[in-house]
């Protein structure tokens, strides 16, 4: 009979939410949400000197300074900016009055392995393994801080199993943008800050969960490891995760105000739907709105996803018994190296599949890779002509 009502809780926390949600926005970017996460009586990751919530927060006011300093037409906004507790649903909220066009919360790991290390990036989504699990549900412990949690998120208790079947019949409609936010958050991680690359991956975080924008959660380091512990308190350490997250959010903006602008260039009818109380400011315009084309559009290049696992310096036959145990290993030449891959799909959902999978094998590094007409983009340019295509067929 319990596990019953807590069901019945979660479908209608699920419902509701699906009442409030917005339709998926193609506005420009003019607000963010910084997130630190935990504070006050909630610490987060403890290691053996630091506290998750004082690194978070220092390394969200940096970002935030980042942003501020650099854009004049952005209006950051945090949901916290001292040591204090903000429970889970009231970040979302936070978020949501005011509009936002990007939420970014900031994190730390932990794990039973002291060794394991490096910077990743979640999307709102299923588990697609024990570890992603495993730390969404850290994350979620947050809600046994507040008063009331059961009735404030619908009976979901992060101690039950039942529990995430309220993430089971999630549908993101803001994958696509917040997909394009991870992986620039991965790449400044790994090419710009010297991190090692822990990938993009999904979970069922409940601060994802509740808003109604895109959004990521990043995790920037691991206290359980004495070496991280020590680099994510230092200035120096800080400053390089806020930077990376800085620069992953310049070009996630640049690529999102691109769009809108050409949209709008492209002779499109727009339609509103019964959006009363929207400014008709171009950063406006198009959120909430259907963009139907006046002017058939040419076929697009073929754009696909796949899964790099291996480089070498020497090429290697992809039947070479390194990759006995794989089906389908192709390689392509890039940057002085050869580059092994698996699969060729359509989407990043199916990519990411594929990724998985290689990494339950043991090949914990592999990433991701996008390729227009074969050749090697980035992610973000491969959703966008993706997006492009649906758009204009």
């Amino acid at each position: 009979m319990k596990r019953q009502i807590i069901i019945f809780g979660i479908l209608s926390f699920l419902f509701v939410l699906a009442q409030t949600a917005y339709a998926d926005r193609q506005g420009y970017v003019r607000k963010v949400v910084i997130d630190p996460g935990h504070g006050g009586k909630d610490p987060g990751a403890v290691g053996s000197k630091a506290k998750e919530k004082d690194i978070v927060l220092a390394i969200a006011l940096k970002l935030g300074g980042y942003i501020e300093s650099n854009f004049d037409d952005v209006e950051v906004i945090y949901t916290r900016t001292t040591d204090e507790f903000v429970g889970l649903d009231r970040r979302a909220q936070i978020a949501n009055e005011n509009k936002a066009d990007i939420f970014i919360s900031i994190h730390c790991n932990s794990a039973a392995n002291r060794r394991a290390y490096g910077s990743e990036t979640f999307v709102m989504g299923l588990h697609r393994s024990q570890e992603n699990l495993e730390v969404a549900k850290k994350e979620n412990a947050a809600i046994l801080y507040e008063e009331d949690y059961l009735e404030t998120y619908g009976g979901y208790d992060p101690n039950t199993p039942e529990a995430n079947i309220i993430f089971s019949m999630y549908q993101n409609i803001y994958l696509n943008q917040s997909l394009i936010m991870a992986s620039l958050a991965q790449d400044q991680f790994r090419d710009r800050a010297g991190r090692h690359d822990r990938g993009v991956k999904q979970a069922g975080f409940l601060v994802l969960y509740n808003i109604t924008m895109p959004g990521v959660l990043v995790e920037a380091g691991f206290l359980s490891n004495p070496q991280e512990e020590k680099y994510l308190m230092s200035e120096l350490g800080q400053a390089h995760i806020a930077s990376a997250v800085f620069r992953a959010f310049r070009d996630y903006k640049n690529y999102q105000d691109n769009l809108v602008a050409q949209q709008i260039s492209n002779n499109g009818t727009i339609i509103q739907h019964g959006i009363n109380d929207q400014a008709q400011a171009p950063e406006n315009l198009l959120q909430n709105k259907e963009i139907i084309l006046t002017e058939s559009q040419p076929e697009g290049p073929v754009i696909s996803f796949r899964v790099q696992f291996a480089s070498t310096s020497q090429e290697r036959a992809v039947d070479d018994p390194v990759f006995r145990n794989l089906e389908g290993v192709n390689f392509y030449f890039h940057e002085n190296l050869y580059k092994y891959t698996l699969g060729n799909e359509n989407s990043v959902d199916a990519a990411a599949e594929i990724q998985q999978k290689l990494r339950n094998q043991g090949f914990n590094d592999a990433f991701i890779v996008a390729f227009k007409d074969n050749e090697r983009i980035s992610i973000a340019e491969a959703v966008s002509y993706k997006e492009r295509s649906i758009r204009n067929p």
